[in-house]
């Protein structure tokens, strides 16, 4: 099982809605797609075992593994809506707000820009207070952290995870409860946290200065820009966004959980 498939929780979330033990899910048979992403599913240089399963999140994203060589990819859908498809919602509160997700780094790569020019502009365009959901990578540099918390409120789901080492299996229920509190979601890149959002009830929108990751190839931002652009402005129409978000995350293809169980290779 490749450790990735527990990055976020994603395995424990497909084990306790098909009814197994989230605590201790069962081995999946290949690679499942952790985050959205605009080529095969896979995250970036992970290496690829050929005649090994891909569970993607979308038909969009199997046609893309298909064209790059990859045959064996099987779409599901991704794990936050069968998250959404169990989980009992909080009391209804208003929703009230924005809770902005900056675009963020990780172990190999750490992001560059300027984050005081991201936060006057969330500022000006926002009505409401504003959460700043920092990433793992991000909430531990205290300067960075410090610089948010200027600004308004500042939270951190939780660690994704590492070689089955210190995940946080309930990432995607902190995300889910966060998001139902707020009336927004953006970012200054469009990325899995503004299509849960959406999924959610959230109103998305992507804007603000996109910043960069070190060694980027940043002709991928730009076509992302030009392919969803649905998402990027301030103000997007939120009913043909969140059209986008559901298709993004293959909500026209989920499972019931007996068949999730054939389809990853789990016990009856």
């Amino acid at each position: 099982m490749h450790h990735a498939n527990h990055f976020y929780g994603h395995a424990h979330v497909l084990a306790e809605y098909c009814g197994l033990d989230p605590d201790d899910p069962p081995r999946i048979n290949g690679y499942l797609q952790h985050g959205w992403n605009v080529v095969d599913g896979l995250g970036a240089g992970t290496p690829y075992v050929s005649g090994r399963p891909i569970y993607v999140w979308s038909e969009q994203t199997r046609r893309r593994a298909r064209s790059m060589g990859r045959r064996y990819a099987t779409v599901v859908g991704a794990p936050f809506l069968y998250l959404l498809a169990f989980s009992e919602p909080a009391a209804e509160t208003p929703r009230e707000g924005t809770i902005y997700y900056p675009f963020h780094g990780w172990e190999g790569q750490h992001v560059a820009g300027d984050h005081q020019r991201l936060i006057d502009e969330i500022l000006e365009t926002e009505d409401g207070p504003v959460t700043f959901c920092l990433y793992w990578h991000e909430y531990q540099d205290l300067r960075t952290r410090r610089r948010y918390e200027q600004a308004g409120r500042v939270i951190c789901h939780g660690y994704r995870g590492l070689r089955w080492q210190d995940t946080d299996t309930r990432f995607l229920h902190n995300q889910l409860a966060e998001l139902r509190k707020h009336r927004r979601v953006a970012s200054n890149r469009l990325s899995s946290a503004v299509l849960y959002g959406a999924a959610a009830g959230c109103e998305p929108a992507v804007y603000g200065n996109p910043m960069h990751l070190a060694g980027e190839v940043t002709t991928i931002a730009g076509r992302i820009r030009r392919q969803w652009p649905e998402f990027h402005a301030k103000f997007p129409d939120p009913a043909m966004a969140t059209r986008s978000a559901l298709n993004e995350l293959g909500a026209d293809v989920l499972a019931s959980p007996s068949e999730l169980r054939v389809t990853l290779g789990w016990p009856a």
